[in-house]
């Protein structure tokens, strides 16, 4: 019984925090062509067979679908090949201008969401700032801390043996340990274990990481500085996606993205911890979703802006053949990307059902 309960939990953690950020993703196109005067003939919540749905007085079909992760909108005349030429109410019927306006209101969306959710946490908690104690407040995916079985709320008594000050001790003896097997004393509920586990080198190759941040303690604000804070926190997420892809792929590492079962993890573990870890995840992966529309490949929302930019500077648009062969290539490459990023889930779920390890409870 506790399985199901367990895995309906699981199932409708997933369904709200995947649906909320690529239904409002939606709704920002949605909306955009609301305000621009373009009819949409269906807005739709989840994908596969309508469950429920009603026409709107401007004609807009809305549904709600079997599956409910995610949403789309249909756009009057969105098809550019072909048929008779473009009414004023219709996607294509709007200058580029526009156009470029309803393509970007979904990764806008995606960001304002996040904002918004940022600012709710921080406002009403306070800005974390990093305890001093060693307890853990985090734990990355398929490090060796999270293989090793660490869980957030650990506190970390000894390293090696010895006893440690604070977190800026259990962090230094970390960096200086990169590939070696080190011991480390953990509390959890009134008993205490050892663990070992050995750190990886970081991207920079030179300090240990086991994938553990400490606690956070929070600091009360008002609501200016939680917003600032908050749009700090979305260009951070942001600047940082950049750098550590660029930097992965300058050193030909292969990168560590997560896909569908990897995302899958994340917020069922983050809804396990608690509903501030789980409100953040959703901002995090609602950024990610918004940056990654942004990316100038056909197919996704900036693809699309970059064929409109075009048709801005050369006073004329792409050829439909340009366009379905770019759109071919960009539906292969992200083919691609899924794969592999699946591919990396289930390499990262390997390794953590193969580390075993070594946890032996002291008195």
């Amino acid at each position: 019984m506790n399985m199901i309960l367990s895995g309906l939990h699981t199932l409708v953690a997933n369904a709200v925090a995947l649906g909320l950020v690529i239904f409002l993703h939606e709704f920002g196109h949605f909306l955009a062509c609301r305000k621009l005067g373009v009819r949409v003939e269906r807005f739709a919540f989840g994908f596969g067979t309508e469950l429920l749905g009603f026409t709107g007085r401007q004609g807009t079909r809305f549904s709600l679908c079997a599956i409910p992760f995610g949403g789309f909108v249909k756009p009057a005349g969105e098809d550019p090949v072909g048929g008779p030429e473009p009414k004023p109410d219709e996607y294509f019927g709007q200058p580029w201008n526009r156009r470029l306006i309803i393509v970007y209101a979904g990764p806008a969306m995606n960001y304002v969401l996040a904002f918004c959710l940022y600012t709710g946490l921080i406002w009403g908690r306070g800005l974390p700032e990093a305890s001093k104690q060693a307890v853990i407040g985090n734990i990355v995916i398929g490090l060796p801390a999270d293989q090793a079985g660490i869980r957030i709320g650990d506190r970390i008594l000894f390293f090696g043996g010895r006893s440690l000050a604070g977190w800026e001790d259990l962090a230094s003896s970390i960096h200086r340990s990169a590939g070696k097997e080190i011991l480390l004393g953990v509390e959890r509920d009134a008993r205490s274990f050892d663990v070992k586990l050995t750190p990886r080198k970081d991207e920079a190759g030179e300090k240990g990481v086991i994938g553990i941040m400490p606690k956070a303690e929070y600091r009360p604000v008002g609501p200016f500085t939680a917003m600032r804070e908050s749009a700090r926190l979305c260009w951070l997420q942001s600047t940082q996606t950049v750098t550590t892809i660029a930097s992965k792929i300058w050193k030909r590492e292969r990168p560590d993205l997560a896909g569908p079962v990897g995302i899958f993890q994340m917020i069922s573990r983050a809804a396990r911890s608690g509903w501030e870890d789980f409100i953040f995840l959703v901002g995090f992966i609602s950024v990610a979703i918004g940056f990654f529309n942004l990316l100038p490949l056909p197919m996704l929302d900036g693809g699309h802006g970059v064929f409109y930019l075009w048709e801005g500077l050369r006073g004329r648009r792409l050829s439909p053949v340009v366009q379905e062969r770019a759109n071919t290539v960009g539906l292969a490459m992200l083919l691609s990307l899924l794969v592999f990023a699946t591919y990396n889930d289930f390499l990262r779920i390997r390794s953590e059902r193969a580390a075993k390890p070594v946890a032996v409870e002291t008195k």
